[in-house]
C-alpha cells in the first residue's frame, strides 16, 4: 500500500528483492516530485541498504514500512519492521561481498540511527539528508538586454602600413584532379 501527503510518503511491503527495486523507484519518483533531485542517488542507495537488511535479517517475517518525510529542510527516510533486534555496524573485510550496508548508509547520510518501536515489538532504522531543492527552471522567457551585449566586442585596432613595403603575392591557378598521362 502506498500513501502520501504533500511532504510525507509511506509504503508498506514485503522486503523481497523485486519489491526493493520497486520501492527504490517510488522513492526516486517522490523526490523528483518534491524537486529534490540532488538527493535521489543517496536516498535510493540508503533505502536499498535498509530494505536489504530487512530481507536478510528480519524475523519472523519480512513485512516492513518505508517512510520518507520532508520537514524543516531535512529529508528523513526510515524503515520499520517487526524484528526487535537493533542493527550493528560491523567492520567488513576487504574481500567480503556483504556487511557494509550500514557503513554505506552512514557514509552517504548526515545522520542515521535505530530505535525500538514505542508501541510494540520491532524497530525503526532511519537516515537523514539535508534537503536543498533543485534549482527551478525559469518559467518565463529569458531575455538578454538589447542595449547591452553579452560579451563586449573586440576593439578595432588601426595600423598604418606603407603599401610600397608590402610584397604582393599573385595567385597562380593550378588544375585540380588532373594526373600524368
Amino acid at each position: 500500500m502506498i500513501s502520501h501527503s504533500r511532504r510525507h510518503c509511506v509504503v508498506e511491503l514485503q522486503a523481497l528483492p523485486a519489491r526493493i527495486g520497486q520501492v527504490r523507484r517510488i522513492v526516486s519518483a517522490q523526490l523528483r516530485h518534491w524537486q529534490l533531485d540532488p538527493l535521489i542517488d543517496r536516498a535510493a542507495l540508503g533505502v536499498t541498504e535498509l530494505l536489504s537488511n530487512v530481507h536478510r535479517h528480519a524475523q519472523p517475517d519480512k513485512v516492513c514500512t518505508v517512510e520518507i518525510e520532508l520537514r524543516l529542510g531535512r529529508l528523513t527516510v526510515s524503515v520499520s519492521d517487526s524484528d526487535p533486534r537493533l542493527p550493528v555496524v560491523r567492520a567488513a573485510d576487504e574481500l567480503e561481498t556483504c556487511g557494509r550496508g550500514l557503513a554505506l548508509v552512514a557514509a552517504v547520510s548526515e545522520a542515521w540511527g535505530a530505535r525500538h518501536l514505542p508501541d510494540g515489538p520491532g524497530k525503526v532504522v532511519w537516515f537523514s539528508l539535508r534537503a536543498a531543492p533543485a534549482p527551478a527552471a525559469p518559467t518565463g522567457t529569458v531575455r538578454i538586454g538589447v542595449n547591452k551585449p553579452v560579451r563586449e566586442p573586440a576593439r578595432a585596432v588601426l595600423t598604418a602600413v606603407d603599401v610600397q613595403a608590402v610584397p604582393v603575392a599573385v595567385p597562380v591557378p593550378v588544375p585540380v584532379g588532373t594526373g600524368p598521362g
